[in-house]
């Protein structure tokens, strides 16, 4: 029975490498000249510090060109609230998401299953849902349908058997 996998998968490296780039050219960019912004790569988690939230919002627009430069989805993100830290500046720190969580899988199941398409089954499998159908022109459909849809997480689909 042809069947393919609903994932999230972050590429780390593009991540790396785009952090990288954002903290360099935040470093080295008049306007952010003595404001002690800095782009940092953690567990996880992106950290954002600068002396005033003018310039984190700046130092946040760097960083999501360089993400985009390097097709990494900005919906791999998620932002927290900014924080006042001592000595007058600003931190943000935005969570980077893979995997898909339970609450968006229940979601996609739904949305799979709305579709109405006969023989049509999707089931969670840990951090991904796989999607069974008998007929290969259902499955490129369900894709089709899926990559119309506005969700909240960035969506790959591997896996294609026939």
């Amino acid at each position: 029975m042809p069947t393919f996998d609903i994932v999230n998968q972050l590429d780390l490296q593009e991540v790396r490498n785009a952090v990288d780039q954002a903290a360099r050219e935040v470093s080295t960019r008049y306007d952010f000249r003595n404001t002690g912004t800095t782009v940092e790569l953690g567990d996880g988690a992106i950290t954002l510090n600068s002396s005033t939230e003018d310039r984190l919002t700046a130092a946040r627009t760097v960083l999501e060109e360089k993400l985009v430069r390097r097709k990494v989805s900005l919906k791999a993100l998620d932002y927290g609230t900014v924080q006042e830290t001592g000595g007058a500046k600003v931190r943000q720190v935005a969570a980077l998401r893979a995997g898909i969580s339970s609450e968006h899988a229940r979601r996609l199941n739904k949305f799979i299953k709305d579709l109405g398409i006969k023989g049509l089954q999707s089931s969670t499998q840990g951090d991904q849902l796989r999607v069974q159908s008998k007929k290969r022109d259902d499955l490129q459909t369900v894709i089709a349908a899926l990559k119309e849809g506005d969700f909240d997480v960035p969506m790959q689909y591997v896996n294609f058997r026939d």
